[in-house]
């Protein structure tokens, strides 16, 4: 069965921790498990300058996964990453802004002089799928959306591709859609005149949205980040084409939303495992043994 681990940021002492709490102890091939094995979140890069812990990190997540001791999705920085890093037409997929050198500061840190380490991680990183779907539950960063999944696995399947890498960096794709949903979650818009800052100083005009609450009614009720403004434009009815995810379907896990506090799932088929580490709180896990509705007594943590 399944140990599923959220969004790392370059904390490899807390992942150490972690792991040897959940029973993994360290091989000639990695961390391992006699009956168990890990599924991580995505997120392994950036945030955690102050440690330096990239490539420690890297050196234990590499080889668990290439030896078959875990499996791993894409995270959004992952993907931000490798658009980083690539040069088209002599412009980056990801272009050179401060905004976004200095969320990718930390890899850069250890990583941007050290050309051969550099590509061997980035080589590692378009070998991760966007999603699973294994036998009794499903995995992705952000968001499960039926249809942006089904649109890449019939037309690229479930791994990043030099192409798609392109596409997907393309504002106005198809392509840029569907990854972006998966990785980062579902956009809307807010109504004009109406917008936040987000934690890192940035001011947004879209949302994110909690796509797992089925039933919710208004704009307010779906809004994120958690606790964001948005004055009489929260009373807004639910707009069109939000996601949806079955209640009675398999366990869905999911990384990337900073949540904080006690863990616990988001609903009895959904749980988030990104309780930002990043940000004084918690490396989450959850242990899963063939359920199909989650509980809070799987869950376990340790802190950095």
């Amino acid at each position: 069965m399944y140990d599923l681990i959220g969004d790392i940021h370059g904390h490899a002492g807390a992942l150490v921790e972690l792991l040897e709490h959940l029973g993994y102890q360290h091989s000639g091939s990695g961390y391992c498990h006699p009956a168990r094995k890990v599924i991580f979140l995505g997120d392994f890069i950036d945030r955690g300058e102050h440690l330096a812990q990239h490539k420690q990190l890297l050196t234990i997540v590499m080889p668990m996964v290439q030896n078959g001791h875990a499996l791993a999705v894409m995270g959004n920085h992952e993907f931000n990453a490798l658009a980083y890093h690539t040069e088209v037409n002599g412009l980056f997929l990801r272009p050179h802004t401060e905004k976004n050198r200095k969320q990718h500061k930390a890899f850069l840190n250890e990583f941007d002089e050290d050309f051969e380490a550099k590509n061997e991680v980035l080589d590692f990183f378009y070998e991760l799928p966007m999603w699973l779907e294994l036998d009794g539950l499903r995995v992705v960063h952000a968001c499960w959306d039926y249809g942006a999944i089904e649109f890449l696995r019939v037309r690229e399947g479930s791994k990043m591709t030099p192409d798609l890498l392109v596409r997907a960096s393309t504002e106005g794709t198809p392509e840029f859609k569907a990854v972006e949903t998966l990785l980062k979650g579902h956009e809307i818009p807010l109504p004009i005149g109406v917008n936040f800052t987000d934690k890192d100083g940035n001011v947004r005009e879209w949302i994110r949205v909690q796509w797992w609450k089925s039933e919710a009614t208004a704009l307010g009720d779906i809004a994120l980040p958690f606790g964001i403004e948005l004055g009489d434009s929260a009373n807004l009815p639910m707009p069109q084409g939000v996601p949806k995810y079955d209640a009675s379907d398999k366990p869905c896990f999911i990384g990337h939303y900073w949540l904080s506090g006690d863990p616990e799932p988001l609903t009895a088929n959904i749980a988030c495992l990104d309780y930002s580490v990043a940000k004084n709180g918690k490396l989450v896990a959850y242990r899963w043994s063939g359920e199909s509705r989650l509980t809070r007594s799987n869950f376990a943590f340790r802190t950095e």
